[in-house]
């Protein structure tokens, strides 16, 4: 797994109960001997996008097709999950450099306030 890589997981609840399978995105990967994956919850209920922070990846948009998404979605940035590599059932597909930059760019910007 790489960053911007588009995954499938049971993406865990924020109360830590076992979620629904759901594409999630890989923000970045941890150094050292665990390489566990910082991923960032993707949705299909974009209404719930919070403006100017989580990312929406519109089917007309260049990497759209290669993100292996089926729908309009959205990159929830506050949705943000640690874990192993081992866990992710399968890669969809992958975002554009540009795109992961911005998305990076956003959490930074958050973390900092």
């Amino acid at each position: 797994m790489n960053p911007g890589d588009i995954v499938l997981i049971r993406f865990p609840q924020t109360d830590l109960q076992t979620g629904k399978l759901r594409p999630a995105l890989v923000v970045a990967v941890a150094p050292g001997r665990h390489p566990d994956l910082l991923l960032a919850l993707i949705s299909s209920r974009a209404y719930q996008t919070t403006p100017d922070f989580d990312e929406i990846i519109e089917a007309s948009d260049p990497d759209f097709e290669t993100a292996g998404l089926k729908v309009r979605s959205v990159v929830r940035l506050a949705r943000l999950a640690s874990v192993e590599a081992s866990i992710i059932s399968a890669r969809l597909g992958h975002i554009s450099s540009t795109r992961l930059q911005l998305i990076r760019s956003r959490l930074i910007d958050w973390l900092q306030k």
